[in-house]
């Protein structure tokens, strides 16, 4: 599956070494400046090299624009990369980017601010990282649970609430926990509803609820009337539970939406209403992090960037979306990290901080790591 549009594919390029220096250095120093970048700027860069004359780099530029990797917003203006020239950039000027120390120190500094009582929580820990994600990328930070479908059942529990209405409250192995509330046409009591939990706890624990609820409909035919009770009361909880949540996503944290307004490349009002919108909307914003992280891999590892056109979403036309997953136990459900922000993204920077957040939810959750 791909998220690019016919014609965005990376395109071929020279195999001269120069052509993508240049394309490299212009790459760079528009994501500094915002500004079209042109062959004097570049010249006084490689100024200690020789061959590297402003004539020579213009020639390059020009070639680099014939390829579809940078263009001239202006007749008189130097030249910005196109979203081809940003996916040659990623795919293969980038290479094992790592975190500098300065924005490790603001991510344990970000982490670490959580009061000590409340600092190891799930959902702590996901607000946090979200928070981290916005504050060095100076864009949107997102971080998505896992699906309450797949998540291996720690501890489960039903209240009575008015109404016929039922409260579930599931703990997953990772600590983490979901509540809904449920409605069923059957009567239960407070009794038949702890019985039935007990049942699931002890005999389901470990598994996934959609998991529990394939074994159930064996047990019953096997045993049915060893079962028949209980057994019936267990899946038609465990039905109602899972009601809705078979494509739905866990819990999303996204933090800095507000930052939007402050990129020029949102200064037009019908985008930035569009992509407001889509922050707010939990089911298209999810969908888009689940395209992404189903992009075609370049040579960035684990994380996956989409840009611009490649996003099927309009809204999303000027947006670099880089995003990785995470996965709590081995075979557990994955949950989903990742920045949203313009095309003109620190890329490598950015791709060093959503990989290293991700590792560290990881080992969080699996009681495995510490904030030191």
């Amino acid at each position: 599956m791909t998220n690019r549009e016919p014609g965005t594919a990376t395109p071929r390029i020279s195999p001269d070494l120069r052509d993508q220096a240049i394309l490299s250095a212009l790459i760079e120093e528009h994501l500094v400046t915002g500004e079209a970048i042109g062959s004097h700027t570049l010249s006084e860069r490689f100024a200690h090299a020789s061959g590297w004359s402003a004539p020579t780099i213009r020639n390059v530029m020009g070639r680099l624009e014939e390829a579809g990797l940078v263009e001239q917003p202006h007749t008189s203006a130097g030249r910005i990369p196109t979203d081809q020239g940003y996916r040659f950039y990623v795919d293969h000027m980038l290479s094992n980017a790592k975190l500098s120390r300065s924005d490790l120190a603001a991510i344990q500094k970000i982490l670490s601010s959580e009061p000590e009582e409340t600092r190891f929580q799930p959902h702590r820990l996901m607000i946090k990282a979200s928070h981290a994600l916005s504050a060095l990328s100076e864009n949107v930070g997102i971080v998505v649970s896992p699906s309450l479908a797949e998540n291996r059942l720690q501890h489960i529990k039903f209240v009575q609430l008015p109404d016929d209405r039922i409260l579930v409250v599931l703990v997953s192995t990772s600590n983490l926990v979901h509540d809904k509330v449920i409605h069923i046409d059957e009567k239960f009591t407070q009794d038949e509803l702890e019985t039935t939990a007990r049942y699931l706890n002890t005999e389901f624990s470990g598994k996934s609820l959609r998991t529990i609820r394939m074994e159930i409909i064996t047990l019953m035919q096997e045993e049915k009337a060893l079962y028949d009770r209980l057994l019936r009361n267990a899946m038609l909880l465990c039905e109602r539970s899972l009601e809705g949540e078979e494509t739905v996503a866990g819990d999303v944290f996204v933090d800095g939406a507000s930052n939007i307004l402050l990129k020029p490349e949102f200064a037009d009002t019908e985008k930035m209403r569009a992509l407001f919108q889509m922050f707010e909307e939990k089911s298209r914003l999810v969908k888009i992090l689940n395209e992404c992280m189903s992009a075609e891999p370049g040579t960035a590892g684990p994380v996956k960037v989409v840009i611009g056109r490649e996003n099927s979403a309009p809204s999303m036309s000027h947006c670099a979306v880089i995003t990785t997953s995470y996965r709590i136990g081995e075979g557990d459900s994955a949950g989903t990290i990742g920045v949203v922000g313009p095309t003109r993204i620190e890329y490598a920077r950015m791709m060093a901080v959503v990989n290293y957040l991700a590792r560290f939810i990881e080992r969080e959750l699996s009681n495995e790591g510490s904030f030191q």
